[in-house]
């Protein structure tokens, strides 16, 4: 793994916990034991199907108990210290561990999803786990080194194939909130990575569009955007561009210009060219105005069993800022009814980006 090197232990409630440690790392290999006392984990959640769309739906009632954007003092993803006796015992460098309060698991187990009827339910079989970027008490993937970006990525190949390899896990997303305005309650740099019990609708209906168009989708849509005036970002190994139809004020889609599957499957140079230019990207988009940027980076990956030769790794990342004071809200026509309305032509954003790439 590029010279990242991994300790894996557990939380003292069972939970996995992983250590990666930078390729240039000065952390000692001795690790804390958790010395807390912590309650029995929660009972695994239970799905219910919607019978107008057959979509499942987590309920998650423990979640309502988790921290929210507590003071750097009580930091539940620093290093543990003696007055705040957080998640992680020890110093790190990248931490990865189970969710204390999880939407999906943490009961491993073969869902059976098929089929539509009413009062359906199934339980939340899965795993969700926190990937805590730094022991920084504040900050996000765009404000790390390089050197800890290539870990957290390392990370995410390396979680990839094991929660893909889980009895029951049909899909893994690793993904990133970032500031309040979308949700964030912890200020701590960090992301989480969801490994599901089924294929997600979005991902359902990409596969739905492959069969329309054909298995070179993705080959197409690269191809197509490369030759548009909305890249913002290329390399020898990835091109980031605003989409065509983009939803989003600012919306930025990533694309590995072979096939790959997920990010596992990436090669050696391609995370060493993904690590500066996933950074560049992110930085561009905090210089866009005095205050950093809002948004949700997320890693589309092929499902673990099917697709695989015709979905392609990709980053989509989406803020709602469409202004330096003004957020778009989904109101009726997108919340309601799914039919989305674009505030800014994708030409004029991706100019914009570009600004604030050059600018960062």
């Amino acid at each position: 793994m590029a010279g990242v090197t991994k300790h894996e232990t557990t939380l003292a409630d069972g939970r996995d916990l992983t250590y990666y440690d930078d390729a240039n790392t000065t952390l000692p290999r001795e690790r804390a034991a958790d010395a807390r006392h912590l309650d029995p984990r929660p009972v695994t959640a239970t799905m219910r199907q919607d019978p107008l769309t057959g979509e499942w739906i987590s309920i998650a009632a423990s979640r309502q108990n988790r921290a929210f954007l507590p003071p750097a003092e009580q930091d539940p993803l620093a290093p543990a210290t003696p007055h705040n006796p957080s998640e992680v015992p020890s110093n790190y460098d990248v931490a990865v561990f189970e969710n204390r309060s999880p939407s999906f698991g943490p009961d491993l187990g073969v869902a059976e999803l098929d089929g539509l009827a009413l009062g359906r339910t199934s339980a939340s079989f899965g795993r969700c786990e926190v990937v805590c970027f730094s022991p920084e008490h504040e900050g996000s993937f765009g404000t790390l080194s390089e050197t800890r970006a290539r870990t957290v990525i390392e990370a995410w190949a390396d979680r990839t194939e094991l929660l893909s390899a889980l009895p029951g896990v049909q899909q893994v997303f690793p993904f990133e909130n970032r500031g309040e305005a979308i949700g964030v309650t912890l200020r701590h740099p960090h992301g989480q990575i969801y490994a599901y019990p089924y294929v997600t609708p979005r991902t359902q209906r990409l596969i739905a569009s492959i069969a329309e168009f054909g298995p070179g989708l993705f080959e197409s849509i690269l191809a197509f955007e490369q030759s548009s005036e909305r890249v913002v970002l290329s390399g020898e190994h990835w091109t980031a561009f605003v989409p065509f139809a983009a939803r989003w004020p600012l919306e930025v889609h990533m694309l590995p210009h072979r096939q790959i599957p997920d990010l596992s499957a990436t090669t050696d140079a391609e995370r060493t060219e993904l690590a500066p230019l996933y950074l560049r990207l992110l930085r561009g988009l905090d210089a866009l105005y005095d205050t950093p940027t809002p948004y949700i980076a997320a890693w589309h990956q092929a499902p673990v069993a099917v697709a695989r030769d015709d979905i392609r790794l990709m980053l989509q990342v989406t803020s709602p800022r469409r202004a330096e004071s003004k957020l778009k809200y989904l109101a009726g026509s997108e919340s309601a009814m799914g039919a989305w309305i674009g505030d800014i032509p994708p030409e004029r954003a991706a100019d914009f980006i570009r600004q604030g790439i050059a600018k960062a």
